[in-house]
């Protein structure tokens, strides 16, 4: 079958722990936050949590035409963890 001229998906971006708002809507107080944050942070190689930013360039770079040749991809944007 030639594929030249259908469009799917390219690629999986498989996120690992990415700092989002909804941890200061957990109803935690921050300095309980803090140690569960830092918990986290503790399990990931980099030491750290993600940022909203490192996935949304991943995500936009995969959208656009520079990664039209990429098929079948599976991206962990994870610190080490994937």
């Amino acid at each position: 079958m030639n594929w030249r001229h259908v469009t799917f998906g390219r690629a999986l971006v498989s996120p690992g722990p990415i700092l989002t708002p909804i941890y200061q809507q957990a109803g935690l107080n921050p300095e309980k936050m803090q140690e569960r944050l830092d918990r986290m942070s503790a399990t990931v190689p980099l030491a750290r949590l993600g940022k909203q930013e490192e996935v949304a360039g991943v995500v936009a770079f995969l959208a656009s035409s520079d990664a039209s040749y990429i098929t079948g991809a599976e991206i962990h944007i994870d610190g080490g963890l994937g």
